[in-house]
């Protein structure tokens, strides 16, 4: 069994959040460890992110960003949150990406290109084609792998956040403030666990999407972080707020594969499926509603019409598709659909979690040395939803200013790391089944997609909440007793963090936002 690791900052997700906070905090002499589930950048929604980062365009500016900002976010939104992403996102945008990490944003004769987005007033963000995401990430992990003040763990899986309270073999402890030490963290190579001490633990773990049936998500989005907060006692909030994204291509092989909110930036328009344009109906604004409006109107009109796509034309551009949009030109030519002279077929899917872990504008929760930063907090700036390519700023900023405010703190304080045991197995540990895992995520998934999705209903919640408790007892079991790998702890926490949200959706009777009730016999 190895002996405890060290640290100044433990960052759980190596994303655009995690890989920023990673970054600062070396670079103000932290002593950073950087624990990713994945091998490599490939393995987050960051890197899947097409349409691009919000800064500030030509004849923009920090008020009319703002003013978008809230108006996609129904009002609701945090305003410290928004005044601090406006006014400071921008100037790291440029700092960081780049000036330092140098990503390669299109330009035309040295200036930069913007595009323009749903509920975007002004053209203001940065692309690279339609694989921003990649082309961040490529560059930050150069940048971690090459600096001496970070250790990069790869195919590490987060058991549980480690809090004095709940861990330390102490009983006065009981009597002290919670506070994060670190977390266990499970090698799937070798299947020990290992007890990762720090004085500050940073939560990037992404989203939650894979608990829903479709999704845009990565396999790794299945809510680790979220789960391992709750268990630790940190506050979530705005678990009900499930941004759905209304086009996803709609392929049995495509996996969930998104087609760019980008591409109706530039024109494209969505129809029925022989032809008709519909979004007139449900909105004024049309193609360039809010995600939550435009996915709504799909989702009713599927229903009406009983198919299951529509069609996303991208005819009417007057971009050069291929190069625009490289990255999804050339998935749909794989599949057989040439986009230059076919529409898409496109359905909705769950693709962002709004809420998520509460952090002050540091990154702070509730939890003391606990940070979370990227898709797994919630920092009020999206309010009910969020405008699209707004994640990867948040992420980017958030990251930037929790490594400031870590570098900042008390580093004296003495903290009870040696109160803490190693991990205790069960003492009769039974093999995993992967067919029992499988079955409980079909159970899982088709619940949240039925019962908690794109439009709710009161009774479809208690439904929820009535399979998931039986489902959570089940696999709780099946945790207690199982010799740990990757698939039963993602289980566990897919299990609860479903709960949360159902919990959370269950509570809002007002729809707003990304969250919708529907009136069922005169109840909600």
């Amino acid at each position: 069994m190895s002996e405890p690791l060290f640290y100044d900052v433990l960052v759980l997700g190596g994303g655009i959040a995690g890989g920023s906070l990673a970054w600062k905090a070396a670079q103000m002499g932290l002593k950073v460890a950087l624990v990713t589930r994945g091998d490599g950048p490939s393995h987050s929604n960051t890197y899947l992110a097409q349409g691009g980062i919000v800064t500030l365009g030509e004849d923009d500016s920090p008020q009319l960003l703002a003013q978008d900002i809230i108006k996609a976010g129904a009002g609701i939104n945090n305003p410290e949150a928004v005044e601090v992403i406006a006014t400071e996102g921008p100037r790291v945008v440029d700092e960081f990406l780049v000036r330092i990490l140098k990503v390669p944003f299109a330009r035309k004769n040295g200036d930069f290109l913007y595009g323009k987005e749903a509920a975007h007033s002004r053209r203001r963000i940065l692309f690279v084609g339609d694989q921003t995401g990649k082309a961040i990430m490529e560059a930050l992990w150069k940048a971690l792998a090459s600096h001496p003040g970070i250790d990069v763990y790869t195919g590490q899986t987060a058991v549980d956040l480690i809090t004095n309270t709940h861990h330390a073999e102490d009983p006065l402890e009981a009597y002290r403030r919670p506070r994060c030490l670190g977390a266990y963290v499970l090698d799937n190579r070798s299947g020990e666990i290992r007890r990762f001490f720090a004085r500050f633990t940073a939560l990037a773990t992404g989203g939650l999407g894979r608990i829903y049936l479709h999704t845009t998500n990565p396999q790794g989005a299945r809510g680790d972080g979220y789960a391992m907060a709750s268990r630790a006692g940190a506050r979530l909030l705005h678990m009900e707020f499930i941004q759905f994204h209304p086009t996803s291509l709609f392929h049995r092989d495509a996996d969930g594969f998104l087609i760019s909110e980008a591409v109706r930036g530039e024109g494209a328009r969505l129809l029925t499926r022989d032809g008709q344009p519909f979004l007139h109906k449900y909105t004024p604004q049309g193609e360039l509603a809010p995600r939550d409006v435009v996915a709504r109107a799909i989702y009713e009109e599927l229903h009406r019409r009983g198919d299951n796509y529509v069609l996303l034309d991208l005819s009417s551009l007057k971009v050069n598709i291929p190069e625009r949009f490289p990255g999804i030109y050339r998935k749909c030519l794989e599949l057989g659909i040439d986009i230059t002279r076919q529409p898409i077929p496109v359905v909705p899917a769950a693709h962002y979690s709004i809420g998520g872990v509460l952090v002050d504008t540091w990154g702070r929760s509730s939890l003391e040395g606990l940070y979370a930063v990227g898709e797994v907090s919630c920092t009020g700036l999206h309010g009910a939803n969020r405008l699209a390519s707004t994640s990867l700023l948040e992420g980017l900023l958030w990251g930037w200013r929790a490594a400031r405010d870590m570098a900042r703190r008390d580093h004296r304080e003495e903290l009870p790391f040696h109160k803490i045991p190693r991990w205790r197995r069960p003492r009769h540990e039974l093999e995993v089944d992967p067919a029992l895992i499988v079955q409980d995520w079909v159970s899982i998934k088709h619940t949240m997609w039925n019962y908690a999705g794109i439009i709710r209903t009161r009774r479809r919640l208690e439904r929820a909440i009535s399979d998931l408790r039986y489902l959570y007892h089940r696999i709780e079991s099946f945790y207690r007793t199982a010799r740990l790998n990757d698939g039963i702890v993602g289980l566990r926490n897919g299990i609860i963090v479903a709960q949360e949200v159902v919990r959370a959706a269950m509570m809002n009777r007002r729809s707003i936002g990304a969250h919708y009730i529907k009136e069922e016999d005169g109840e909600i």
